[in-house]
């Protein structure tokens, strides 16, 4: 059975996966409900809507091992400190999904002997993997290490049972649908290139009043292709959902003081521009000052706001993925970074602040979703063996709030075990969606 997902992306007309796998529930009929034929009409019956929470727990020994046999009972859930009432709970080890709250089986009539029951389990993995390539911040040259990666992936983390899908965010123009074909991962793998920024095109690059234009829009094309495959991921539920994010980071302020020219008072930047008053300005005290132009002491103002508009972007991404209890894992395909590249003339300082904090970006999405950032590291066969484990063992635990301020969008989980000397791994909250604002009255009506 070949599933597909269309609709991660508007541009890219696919579906949504939940609309394929709930296809898949019988829903009973009126007739079938006992709807009386021919009657008036029943008095109104007003619902308040109430979605039920899953969340993802990783419980492990004091030896690190996947503990698989923990009932119901031994689990406790609180929201805001409330204790909620656990109504859904299946169980994976070692990719097979068991429903451990599956109702029992009628007793048989007496006198016949029948083989014990076993538990209900799925006839695939359960899993669901979306593999990001976001080819608008992989650098060309960082294409064949990125084509070396999915190789691994294809060998080492998905399996036979798995549901993936892959996409990139430009001009690689990856869209494999959702399948269980592993054969299509060798499809993108020969599409992959990076077509990134490189320092010195980001120094030479156009500056709009926030900053590198170019590299902002890039990120939003990325950020809202995310921000719409988690809307759709949001509807499926009881199964572990995870993210493969491949990128080289975000930063929204890299290299400024070499953008703006400031690194070098005879740049043409300076001179062409008139951005410099006083070179060398004595203040008297056997120290000089370089005064700058007020146009370009405005423009460094207003950069300085680039990064808390980076940290909301990153912050909507993460809370879109613990609403629908996706785990983020980033993968920067650099490995372990020493120094800049000898064709680039870049100032040391300000190469290692960019670092910093295109790898910082990427442990936000990653550590805030529970996941795990490959970053400044060469070993990526550890981090899938990682990855492969924690989306192999879980259990998924869903209850419907009880939450006492039922107004309160962001809510706080904490997943306990009875069971003493054990680990509890799982996500710490997640945020409700905005209400949508009321529909405008229909013109004329009063």
């Amino acid at each position: 059975m070949t599933l597909k997902l269309h609709g991660f992306r508007a541009r890219f007309g696919w579906a949504t996966l939940a609309a394929v796998l709930l296809a898949q529930t019988p829903v009973p009929s009126a007739q079938q409900a006992g709807a009386p034929q021919g009657t008036t009409s029943p008095p109104p019956t007003f619902r308040v809507q109430v979605d039920a929470v899953t969340t993802d727990v990783v419980v492990k020994d004091d030896q690190g091992r996947f503990v698989p046999d923990l009932k119901k009972e031994e689990f406790e859930v609180y929201e805001d400190g409330v204790k909620q009432e656990i109504i859904s709970m299946t169980m994976s080890h070692g990719g097979r999904v068991t429903n451990v709250l599956a109702p029992p089986p009628p007793p048989p009539p007496e006198g016949i002997l029948l083989p014990p029951v076993q538990r209900v389990t799925n006839d695939t993995s359960g899993r669901i993997f979306l593999f990001f390539v976001d080819d608008l911040h992989l650098q060309f040259q960082s294409s064949g290490r990125v084509r070396e990666l999915f190789k691994k992936i294809s060998k080492q983390l998905v399996h036979e049972g798995d549901l993936f899908g892959i996409v990139s965010s430009g001009p690689s123009s990856i869209e494999i649908d959702m399948t269980y074909d592993r054969k299509r991962i060798d499809e993108a793998i020969n599409k992959i290139a990076g077509s990134g920024l490189k320092p010195s095109e980001i120094i030479e690059t156009g500056t709009g009043s926030e900053g590198v234009t170019e590299l902002r829009h890039n990120a939003h094309v990325a950020f809202s292709t995310m921000l719409d495959a988690l809307d759709n991921l949001e509807k499926v539920h009881d199964r572990r959902k995870a993210l493969v994010w491949v990128s080289e980071g975000y930063d929204f302020n890299p290299f400024q003081d070499s953008r703006l020219g400031l690194k070098d008072t005879n740049s043409p930047f300076l001179q062409n521009q008139s951005n410099v008053l006083a070179n060398n300005q004595d203040n008297g005290d056997g120290t000089y000052t370089q005064s700058i132009d007020p146009m370009l002491q405005q423009q460094k103002q207003s950069e300085t706001f680039s990064d808390a508009d980076l940290a909301m972007e990153l912050g909507e991404v993460t809370k879109a993925a613990n609403r629908a209890n996706t785990t983020i894992y980033t993968i920067d395909p650099r490995g372990l970074i020493a120094g800049t590249d000898i064709d680039e003339q870049v100032d040391p300082t300000e190469w290692n602040n960019y670092v910093r904090k295109s790898q910082d970006s990427m442990r936000v999405l990653a550590e805030d979703t529970g996941g795990l950032a490959v970053v400044n590291m060469n070993n990526f066969d550890k981090a899938l063996q990682q990855i492969d484990a924690a989306s192999s063992d879980y259990y998924v635990l869903g209850y419907y709030s009880s939450n006492p301020d039922p107004t309160k969008r962001r809510r706080q989980v904490d997943v306990k075990v009875v069971r003493k000397g054990l680990s509890v791994y799982s996500r710490k909250e997640y945020t409700l969606k905005p209400p949508k604002p009321a529909a405008p009255a229909a013109a004329g009506r009063k």
